[in-house]
């Protein structure tokens, strides 16, 4: 049973934001922080992605875990432990976030034939105790992408005759 009256929770609900979110600021502020530079809700994109990075081809869903359904199994309708399906009007929440997990899904198979990048981060990824991590693997992958693209290949160093020599360290003391 609801603790709210239908017009609170309705108020609640409406009071919910789709652009500018706090999890969406967190990645902002660390992406720009690392260098990166992006646009905003891209309206030419399906989905209007929240970061596009065109430089990488790259947009970036941040997405709320209750509102995309994380980590739920659709098929048994068990809860995550960062998306609890509200017990009130269960069918409903229910079918919302089957549909929103099934959009998800079709938008980045569009994005991905039209040769965009498509990374998904998660607000429970954005606590306190990940937040960083998540970030660096974030910028990890969008440099990755980045060198593919340009086919820049790793190189090994050439091994040179000299080096092969045993020769002091400059910390090592003479004998």
């Amino acid at each position: 049973m609801d603790r709210l009256t239908a017009q609170q929770r309705h108020q609640n609900m409406a009071a919910i934001r789709s652009k500018d979110t706090k999890p969406e600021m967190i990645v902002r502020r660390g992406l720009w922080k690392r260098g990166f530079r992006y646009r905003l809700n891209h309206k030419r994109l399906p989905g209007h992605p929240d970061l596009v990075l065109r430089k990488y081809r790259t947009c970036i869903f941040v997405n709320g875990c209750f509102w995309h359904g994380h980590l739920v199994d659709m098929q048994a309708l068990e809860n995550s432990d960062c998306c609890k399906i509200p017990s009130t009007n269960r069918d409903f929440w229910v079918e919302k976030i089957r549909r929103n997990k099934e959009r998800d899904r079709d938008e980045q198979r569009t994005l991905a034939s039209m040769g965009w990048n498509c990374i998904t981060v998660w607000e429970c990824e954005l606590k306190p105790q990940k937040r960083e991590e998540t970030l660096d693997s974030i910028a990890f992958t969008l440099n990755h992408i980045w060198m593919q693209d340009h086919g820049v290949k790793s190189v090994p160093y050439p091994n040179l005759e000299e080096e092969d020599m045993k020769m002091p360290m400059a910390a090592e003391a003479d004998n």
